[in-house]
């Protein structure tokens, strides 16, 4: 923590109470033995305390937001005193992290937990692989009957432990052994460490997080950590060695320590016993002294001959096969990935569970990754958006369209009303208005002009200030605010913001435009001449500038505005018909305009008979050499043919004949239906695109057929053909002759306007630029009204 980006508490690093109170002392004597006369320390006190006091202690069962989609629950894990599991969820993909976990409630710890949700992935330990160990009373009664017969024959009993864990529960199970029986009573029972000193006060402590059992005695004011028969022995130089004792003694591997050092003293006594109580690793003298060797070697190299007993009893507080297997049965992940353990026990623990889920057939995988080995997995997860607040109050129908805000928080989602925004989430909204002005170098119909042809259409009025309004998609506001100026106004959004920047970029180049200066220039009729001009002139001229901004006409790719809704709708299709066709003819050349549905004339043109030729018929053309020609169902041979030769001159070949009384090769096969004939309903309209030898029928009325043949719509146009191909590139080019004739005031949906109030004020007369001016100097009447519109 304190030598990478943790440091200084950038890091966050959790703990359940009991396992922070146990680190600080674990880590200090980790600190005391490897600085003794050490200069290359990994960390030293003072870094050991600083990290202590960053971590962050959490209870079981406690969900904690870390952010970003992370989140975690600890629950217990058995094994040691505040050890957990971890269930993690990340993104909404829920990790379950077991850790050193057991699945047997012993003396002072509960059993590890079952989730109560169903995690994606189970990581979970793999130590003793497919072995089983005994049931916990049949070894604890072992235990004791091995300590009784050591000290009954006189004998020391050496028991390495670790000074958490194991330890304590050995040492509640031998109080508990002495105090049932008196003749031992006399035997000592020593615990040599101070440090498993230290962690009994801890276990004192937090009773309360252990098994009923414990509590129980507690609240009958019989703490279980206060032995009657167990004392610490602070150091060996104040242990007299005479005559059987019990001695508890870490480290557990006995690698060195004062475990290693009582081993080499009392190994050469046959009358002393060493009994191994939990796993050892390869390598360490607790896992090679199980094969029980005639000597061993001591700390300074020396050989010590070991007549002393060698006895094994699995006191470990990790999961066997049968509790690992019925725990990964009850969590039913769908990925299980093993870890902590041998790559030997991994493997056959892997075979195992795969062997069972195949017997199954449940779809479980399992992983045994290498330590580094990145393992990635793939899931996906639904999406779900919970509706709240008053959006929920009527449940929505099937197809129909829930418009709301959808707020994402730790990849939850939520779909509320607006107004619901600050109760349900706490955040509150601002409405951010934007408002650029712009000269304006030209008249006001000179800008409508410009902004119909970009949009199609715009609304125009006045706002509630009296101004020249016009409104571009539902989502900018042009007004008129003065002579020369122009202001822009609209509320800021991404869609609205993008709006506003198209806008002001044409009319900010509205006066260079060729077309402004095309439809502004017109021949003037009076003298340029600088004698005699005045007032009369200027008068001229500003009347004609007034006429000249007065017929600007409507742009040509502005919408039509048609009041008849029927008159409207029958000018659109007949529009959109012509630019479908003009698409068409670009790409196909001649389209021809047809009618399809109702009676219409089924018979077959020379091309779509040539299209439903049958193969055999071309196969045998090709092979015969002939040329023939299909015209009212009557076959009529070439009376020759013409070639070209080198020369440019044209060669005529005799026709060759066929006798008519030699007999046809096969019957003809009678051609297939017209494609148009296949489409029924109402005669209507209809266009046909020819490509080579194939047809493709483009519907211009919208009326969709249930028929076999294939069919296909964009935007509620069907397209028919017998090729798959030329029906998709035909579809395409009816989409794109859509979106080029679409205007962008009917293709886009924009935010909603700032202010719905803003052309209530549509029946008054707009206010001139320029006018209250004029009031305000006395210039009242037409005069006035005139002066300002000629300045507009």
């Amino acid at each position: 923590m304190e030598k990478t980006n943790f440091k200084e508490g950038r890091g966050k690093v959790y703990m359940t109470h009991p396992t922070k109170a146990v680190y600080r002392f674990l880590m200090s004597d980790f600190v005391r033995i490897s600085n003794a006369g050490n200069d290359d320390n990994l960390f030293d006190e003072g870094e050991m305390l600083a990290s202590w006091r960053q971590i962050e202690a959490v209870d079981f069962h406690q969900d904690v937001s870390v952010g970003g989609g992370l989140r975690f629950t600890p629950y217990h894990a058995g094994h040691v005193l505040g050890a957990c599991m971890f269930l993690i969820e990340i993104a909404g993909l829920r990790i379950l992290y077991t850790g050193d976990f057991s699945r047997e409630e012993d003396r002072h710890l509960v059993q590890a937990e079952v989730p109560p949700v169903r995690p994606d992935v189970l990581i979970c330990e793999s130590t003793y692989g497919v072995q089983s160990l005994e049931p916990r009373i049949d070894k604890e009664q072992r235990f004791t009957q091995m300590v009784q017969s050591i000290v009954s024959r006189g004998g020391r009993v050496l028991l390495p432990v670790f000074v958490l864990g194991r330890a304590q529960e050995l040492l509640l199970l031998l109080d508990e052994f002495w105090s049932a029986h008196p003749e031992l009573q006399k035997i000592p029972i020593y615990y040599a460490s101070s440090l498993a000193r230290k962690c009994i006060s801890i276990y004192q402590t937090y009773i309360h997080t252990m098994n009923d059992h414990i509590r129980s005695r507690f609240n009958r004011r019989d703490n279980p950590f206060v032995f009657k028969h167990v004392s610490n022995l602070k150091s060996l130089d104040k242990f007299e060695d005479k005559g059987p004792c019990v001695m508890m003694a870490s480290p557990g591997f006995m690698q060195s320590g004062v475990s290693r050092e009582l081993l080499e003293r009392w190994a050469p006594d046959r009358r002393n016993g060493l009994i191994v109580t939990g796993y050892s690793i390869e390598g360490t003298m607790a896992r090679n002294i199980l094969n029980e060797p005639d000597e061993i070697i001591s700390v300074q190299g020396q050989k010590i001959p070991r007549r002393m007993s060698i006895d094994y009893i699995s006191f470990s507080a990790h999961v066997d096969y049968a509790q690992n297997s019925k725990f990964i049965d009850e969590i039913k992940a769908q990925h299980v990935v093993l870890v902590h353990g041998e790559a030997t026990a991994m493997a056959r623990l892997r075979a195992a569970l795969q062997s069972k889920y195949s017997e199954r057939s449940e779809d479980v995988k399992i992983h045994t990754p290498r330590n580094c080995e990145p393992l990635r997995l793939q899931f996906k997860a639904e999406r779900l958006a919970k509706a709240v607040g008053s959006i929920a109050e009527k449940p929505p129908k099937a197809g129909s369209t829930l418009k709301g805000l959808l707020v994402s928080k730790d990849f939850a989602y939520t779909i509320l009303d607006p107004k619901d925004l600050a109760e349900f989430t706490g955040l509150n909204t601002s409405t951010i208005i934007q408002r650029q002005r712009v000269a304006l170098n030209v008249g006001w119909d000179m800008v409508r002009w410009h902004l119909e042809g970009m949009y199609g259409s715009v609304q125009e009025g006045v706002d509630v200030e009296g101004r020249r309004t016009m409104r571009v998609m539902t989502a900018l506001d042009v007004k008129q605010s003065g002579v020369h100026e122009l202001l822009l106004e609209w509320v800021a959004s991404v869609n609205n913001d993008m709006v506003a920047d198209s806008a002001l970029a044409l009319l900010l180049g509205i006066d260079s435009s060729p077309a402004t200066v095309k439809m502004t220039t017109r021949p003037c009729g009076h003298s340029h001449g600088h004698e005699g001009q005045g007032k009369g002139d200027a008068a001229e001229e500003a009347k004609e500038e007034e006429e000249t901004v007065e017929t600007v006409e409507k742009h040509p790719h502005a919408d039509k505005v048609i009041k008849d809704a029927e008159e409207a709708a029958t000018a659109k299709r007949a529009e959109r018909a012509m630019n479908v066709a003009s698409f068409l003819e670009a790409y196909y050349g001649d389209v021809e305009e047809i009618q399809i549905g109702g009676s219409q004339d089924t018979s077959m043109s020379e091309d779509e008979k040539a299209e439903t030729k049958s193969e055999e018929d071309v196969k045998a053309e090709q092979e015969n050499g002939d040329s023939v020609a299909e015209a009212n169902g009557d076959a009529k041979m070439g009376e020759g043919e013409q070639q070209v030769n080198g020369n440019g001159e044209v060669e005529t070949s005799p026709a060759t004949t066929t006798s008519a009384a030699e007999p046809a090769a096969s019957a003809p096969t009678p051609p297939p239906p017209s494609l148009e004939s296949t489409i029924p309903g109402p005669s209507r309209q209809a266009l046909r695109v020819r490509l080579d030898d194939k047809v493709a029928i483009v519907d211009l009325e919208d009326a969709l057929s249930s028929s076999s043949t294939t069919a296909a719509t964009s935007a509620h146009l069907s397209v028919y053909s017998r090729s798959e191909a030329l029906r998709r590139r035909v579809l395409h080019l009816v989409a794109l002759a859509d979106r080029a004739a679409t205007s962008a005031a009917d293709t886009f949906r924009m935010d909603e306007p700032m202010c719905s109030e803003l052309f209530l004020g549509v029946h008054s007369r707009p206010v001139e630029p320029g006018e209250a001016d004029d009031e305000e100097r006395g210039i009242e009447g037409a005069e006035g009204k005139k002066r300002a519109r000629i300045m507009a």
